[in-house]
């Protein structure tokens, strides 16, 4: 795809308010760069649930554009972070995607780490040596509610109001006593904002998704928020009911829109997403107290949405690794002691989001392909359907605005 010809900072100027992003925003390769820089490699990062490195020595290898992280937990328990680069002569130390290890030793030259990062033997480096100045260098990691971050700045910006504000809405689906039951990893040829507005409505549901809207509301006054930031006497009645019975429900989204959590009814006498909307895991994962809770939708931009149901719960992850290639990976959490084929059945539990994720796989990719010819012009959203689409085109664009024009016009 051949670059843009206008420079970003005119691109950012010029977008037309509730309006699609101009062209170049979706297939760039300087564009798609600048969108590492300025996002990727400056906020906080979903990696993946916390049950994944359930013992000493765990490890899950992250890479995140020009990044290469593992993310093990420690001989203290802890689960921490550090570039995949030896500090010998930076040959990559863990190859594979996940694995369990004693010691962190590069294959190299078999400089060796412990699982804190302090370099422990290195071969014939003289008197002079000082091992203690050549440890892995870290990266910045958080665990919040049984779900991990990484941060790749050097300072990284504030997790606190983000984990003081979900944890008591995470709280009561006991993630630290989950397990993995499944989970996909695919490829959609479109750029990762692509994915992510697609995400952000329910405008395309009924064409598009016919298992999920089995038990999905599509109605926006309830899926979308109101200007005035209220919500019909059906879901306020939700919210109520649920927090009264000690399930934090209520909506909340951060200042600037970086995430936001609520958890939102489904169908009437919906469950959980399956076909028949009854529970899909008959040992439950949490302590919410009706089956027909709904779910805890929790978005944090630019890399996960979940799903944390009264039986299960789902993460997903969105890593951009092109300037036309996504990669989303799903996890379906079950409680540890659930026995597959006897709490659950595994096709039971996956066959909705497995459905839906290809299906939106095929949305996203058709709109890449349409927005790639030279026909495109950026058309207007909904206002009704599109209001989550809206919002983080305006949190995407307020990112870029703030790294790549002055102060002044930034904040306009």
């Amino acid at each position: 795809m051949a670059r843009s010809t206008a420079p970003i900072t005119d691109l950012l100027r010029q977008h037309r308010p509730g309006h699609a992003l101009q062209q170049p925003f979706y297939n760039d390769p300087d564009i798609y760069e600048a969108d590492l820089e300025a996002i990727f490699y400056r906020e906080w990062l979903y990696a993946f649930p916390a049950c994944q490195l359930d013992k000493t020595g765990a490890y899950q290898r992250l890479r995140i554009g020009a990044y290469d992280v593992i993310v093990i937990r420690d001989g203290k328990g802890q689960i921490v972070a550090y570039h995949n680069s030896c500090r010998h002569r930076g040959s990559v130390i863990c190859s594979a995607s996940k694995g369990r290890v004693a010691k962190l030793t590069c294959p190299y030259h078999q400089w060796t780490y412990d699982l804190d990062g302090r370099l422990l033997w290195a071969r014939d480096m003289g008197p002079d040596f000082d091992p203690s100045k050549h440890g892995l260098k870290p990266v910045h990691c958080r665990t919040v509610a049984g779900l991990v971050y990484i941060c790749l700045a050097a300072e990284a910006p504030d997790f606190e109001a983000f984990a003081e504000t979900v944890t008591p809405y995470l709280g009561v689906h006991d993630l630290s006593d989950a397990k993995v039951a499944f989970q996909s990893t695919i490829i959609e040829k479109g750029n990762w904002k692509l994915v992510w507005e697609n995400n952000r409505e329910c405008y395309h549901c009924a064409g598009n998704h016919p298992d999920l809207c089995r038990t999905y509301p599509e109605d926006p006054s309830i899926t979308g928020v109101s200007p005035d930031g209220t919500f019909p006497e059906k879901v306020e009645t939700h919210f109520n009911r649920l927090e009264a019975a000690g399930a934090p429900s209520r909506f909340q989204m951060a200042e600037g829109g970086q995430y936001r959590v609520a958890r939102m009814p489904l169908l009437d006498g919906a469950e959980s997403y399956t076909i028949n909307g009854k529970i899909a895991v008959q040992k439950r994962l949490g302590r919410v107290p009706f089956l027909d809770a709904g779910t805890l939708l929790m978005f944090h931009y630019p890399t996960t949405w979940n799903h944390f149901l009264t039986d299960h719960s789902i993460t997903f992850r969105v890593t951009p690794i092109g300037p036309q290639e996504t990669e989303v990976q799903t996890t379906w959490l079950v409680h540890k002691d659930a026995v597959e084929g006897v709490d659950y059945d595994l096709e039971n539990l996956t066959v909705v989001w497995e459905h839906t994720n290809d299906e939106d796989r095929r949305v996203v990719e058709d709109n890449q392909q349409g927005i790639n010819s030279p026909a495109y012009e950026p058309g207007p959203y909904s206002a009704l359907h599109e209001d989550g689409v809206l919002q983080f085109v305006d949190w995407y664009l307020a990112r870029m605005r703030s790294t790549h024009l002055p102060a002044t016009l930034a904040a306009e």
